[in-house]
């Protein structure tokens, strides 16, 4: 069928964002070619995200710049936009440590975008391919540009480890090494503690149990596993050519790895990784760490319509929230309404809702605040499931607007 429907997505951006946790909303126009664009509208015509790898494993040996070039290249291509017309690239990076100068750059130069393109790389920890997004639509919104990258990328594979005090010279005693993954993309600076103990934090404020938590997480391998076998995953992944090295052959990886990992009855039985009497927050019904990169080109309706692109969809608006770093988790039931609301919509037009699963407990908890049909959420699994490069879920979820409308809806 032909679709004439509106879609909010929200990717719900996770962690602690100086100086308080902010978290964004991108509510989005799904629509076929009879709907009429404007020229100031903000279109999406090309998506593409690689697999999510696992922690080591099948990405492991990409670097995230390399994941990045991969995903706007293929982006680039199924839009139909040649290189040369695009003005600007924003891409999100987190954990950036031993990538080099100008993580953007790397990943838009790898994808033939020319010397002269200005590349901006944006770190807002879990919203950074979101708030890519966002500032790339505001420069079409105000005309500064016509054609424009976003995205995330992240190897959580490659964060190195640092010898923080190794500068000023190691003498008597033993050096100590600082897991940069950790320091820099999963801890809580203000509370010196990790992102579960937030999450542990949330689970008992809100009064949701362990069973809960693992049976959401067994619901989201689950939609993602039926989505992966349906093919529905097809639509926004590019296969990935991982060279063999030594002479071996490479190999092709066009699966989120994380769902053939599946175990139901092993989730049920992990010991709480957060707290040790009375906890709640396993590895398993949190997000799993991984490799990925995801792109999204926007171009104005001006230049749809001059260039005759397909459009997926036109960014109709989006919103921030932020409280205190220790209640991220909640944040997005404060950005969903406002959001829709900057959308011109109200929630009663919404069909379905993404929120970024770092947590199992973050959708159970916005779910319960927001009031919302759990049959809404996540249709297609998510983060727990699918995997969360920190730089790349934001982009990852926005990429889940084409295949979600295109497969589910039978759209050409």
């Amino acid at each position: 069928m032909k679709l004439h429907q509106q879609l909010y997505h929200g990717a719900q951006l996770l962690k602690n964002l100086p100086p308080c946790h902010a978290i964004r909303r991108i509510s989005t126009h799904i629509f076929s070619d009879k709907i009429p664009l404007k020229k100031c509208n903000v279109c999406v015509v090309g998506v593409a995200r690689t697999p999510m790898g696992g922690f080591l494993g099948s990405l492991s040996s990409l670097s995230a710049t390399k994941l990045g070039s991969i995903a706007i290249e293929a982006a680039l291509k199924r839009a139909n936009v040649d290189p040369s017309l695009v003005q600007e690239v924003f891409f999100g990076n987190v954990l950036s440590a031993n990538l080099g100068q100008a993580p953007a750059r790397q990943a838009a130069l790898g994808a033939g975008i020319p010397n002269s393109v200005i590349c901006t790389t944006i770190n807002k920890v879990c919203a950074s391919g979101m708030k890519a997004t966002m500032l790339a639509a505001q420069s079409i919104q105000l005309g500064i540009n016509d054609v424009v990258v976003a995205g995330g990328m992240e190897s959580m594979s490659n964060a190195p480890k640092y010898l923080a005090e190794a500068r000023k010279g190691s003498r008597l005693g033993h050096d100590t090494l600082v897991d940069g993954m950790m320091k820099d993309g999963l801890w809580d600076v203000y509370n010196d503690c990790g992102m579960g103990s937030c999450a542990e934090l949330c689970a008992e404020k809100h009064v949701i149990s362990r069973e809960d938590q693992d049976n959401f997480a067994v619901q989201s391998f689950e939609r993602g596993i039926a989505a992966q076998q349906a093919g529905a995953f097809a639509w926004e992944i590019v296969p990935v050519e991982v060279p063999g090295g030594r002479g071996k052959p490479s190999t092709i990886v066009d699966k989120d790895e994380g769902l053939g990992k599946f175990d139901a009855a092993k989730l049920r039985k992990l010991r709480p990784s957060f707290k040790d009497n009375g906890g709640t927050v396993t590895a398993g019904n949190a997000s799993s760490i991984s490799d990925g990169a995801a792109a999204l080109i926007l171009v104005s309706g001006e230049t749809a319509l001059k260039l005759g692109l397909q459009v997926i969809a036109k960014i109709a608006g989006y919103a921030d929230a932020a409280q205190a770093p220790e209640f991220f988790t909640t944040a997005p039931a404060l950005a969903i309404p406002k959001a829709i609301s900057n959308a011109g919509l109200d929630g009663s037009q919404i069909d379905y809702y993404e929120i970024n699963e770092a947590f199992a407990v973050v959708a159970l908890a916005n779910q319960k605040l927001l009031d919302l049909n759990p049959e809404k959420i996540n249709v297609n699994g998510g983060a727990v499931s699918l995997g969360h490069p920190l730089g790349c879920s934001g982009a990852r979820i926005l990429s889940f607007c084409k295949q979600f409308f295109m497969f589910r809806f039978d759209i050409e």
